[in-house]
């Protein structure tokens, strides 16, 4: 987490402005915000000395914009180095996917790529929408499945997957269960249940509550199947990450509409590769993808 809040603070310190730093970032103000305190918290020193709606760097701020701005450049330097050295050494195929994705359209993908392309090894790889755009941008991953929380960047190929509803899961016991849509004021005092890594954890529960806008508590779970159990087990609900068809009558789950002003909200699902990708498997895997939403 250190790292990632220290290329928010580098954003903010070369920006000058806390919306500016959010755009650069593709993420909330009010994240940067929170993670630049929670740095400042766990440096023990302020960082930036906040007057009004502006703000100047401390002499500490100064010296940690210097010094980070150095190590965050040689840590993506080292760290694509060290992608291109593993895919020479061991030509393959990278794919990475939610690590929420309830859909089968990615694993029939994989099996579809694998019986086609026996001889290309492939890797899989699952994580937030973070973990993945990081994994993509520093050459850990050659294509992947993931929604879409940024604007599009040139740098990349954009495919639209699908345009799916969001959608929540809650125990077939819940009141809430027979209703044919809910809202998050519906929800509020029922806790969501997210999937992330301790390291994403702040992360996911930012977007889900100041873009999605779910209310009250935020539970988390490693991966979907123990998300799910908490679920059936009465502990809250579960937001559904992917093109999600209805849960069978007689299973534990249903999965429900979530609505916002009486409309759906909506979410594009995406597979992301860069530009001038020298592997040659990536359109082919990403076509194959794209044949599973079709």
């Amino acid at each position: 987490m250190l790292l990632r809040q220290l290329s928010y603070f580098i954003a903010v310190a070369e920006t000058g402005s806390f919306t500016e730093a959010a755009e650069r970032c593709h993420i909330s103000q009010s994240a940067v915000s929170q993670q630049i305190q929670a740095l400042e918290r766990e440096l023990g020193v302020e960082l930036l000395r906040r007057k009004n709606r502006s703000f100047t760097l401390t002499a500490a701020g100064e010296h940690f914009y210097r010094k980070g701005r150095s190590l965050l450049d040689e840590l993506n330097r080292l760290c694509r180095e060290t992608a291109e050295i593993a895919q020479k050494a061991a030509p393959g195929l990278w794919v990475g996917c939610l690590k929420g994705y309830s859909g089968l359209e990615f694993q029939l993908a994989v099996a579809e790529f694998t019986r086609s392309h026996p001889e290309v090894p492939v890797e899989v790889l699952n994580g937030s929408h973070e973990d993945l755009y990081d994994a993509l941008r520093l050459g850990r991953a050659d294509v992947v499945l993931n929604d879409q929380r940024r604007a599009f960047s040139d740098t990349y190929v954009n495919q639209i997957l699908t345009t799916s509803a969001c959608r929540v899961e809650l125990p077939a016991h819940s009141p809430l269960a027979v209703r044919g849509s809910v809202t998050a004021r519906d929800l509020r005092e029922l806790s969501c249940v997210l999937v992330a890594s301790s390291e994403q954890r702040d992360n996911e529960m930012t977007y889900y509550r100041d873009i999605v806008g779910l209310e009250g508590e935020f539970l988390f779970a490693d991966d979907l199947e123990q998300a799910r159990l908490l679920v059936v087990g009465g502990k809250g609900y579960l937001p559904v990450e992917g093109a999600a068809q209805p849960h069978p009558a007689s299973g534990p789950l249903r999965r429900i509409p979530l609505l916002r002003d009486g409309r759906p909200i909506l979410r594009n699902y995406c597979a992301f590769w860069k530009k001038g990708s020298g592997n040659l498997h990536v359109e082919d895997f990403a076509r194959i993808l794209q044949e599973q939403f079709d």
